[in-house]
């Protein structure tokens, strides 16, 4: 190959990646474009507790919002053992929704 070829594909690379970028904010203006909310400072969900039973077994506590679900994970299977859990008062997740949105 020479030098011309090279040439030839760098300009070709660059003129498909910019016609993809050109796309992309077509689409983004005419609406196509997924829209995906930013995370302003309040996390959704989060992992509370794990226990370990076993070398292949462990329970995690995960809260979304301010629910939280218990889950069996495993080697080869996983299982929702408990849900809609309601966390106790006093507990991390109100303290912690205080903590992320202060009113100062």
């Amino acid at each position: 190959m020479d030098l011309g070829s090279y040439v030839q594909f760098v300009l070709a690379l660059a003129a498909v990646l910019a016609l993809i970028g050109v796309l992309a904010l077509a689409a983004r203006r005419l609406g196509l474009a997924p829209r995906i909310a930013p995370m302003r400072g309040r996390r959704r969900l989060a992992i509370i507790e794990v226990m370990a039973l076993d070398a292949k077994h462990r329970l995690v506590l995960v809260r979304r919002d301010a629910t939280e679900h218990l889950l069996l994970l495993g080697a080869t299977q996983d299982a929702v053992v408990e849900s809609g859990i309601v966390p106790p008062p006093g507990s991390g997740a109100a303290r912690q929704d205080d903590n992320d949105n202060p009113s100062d």
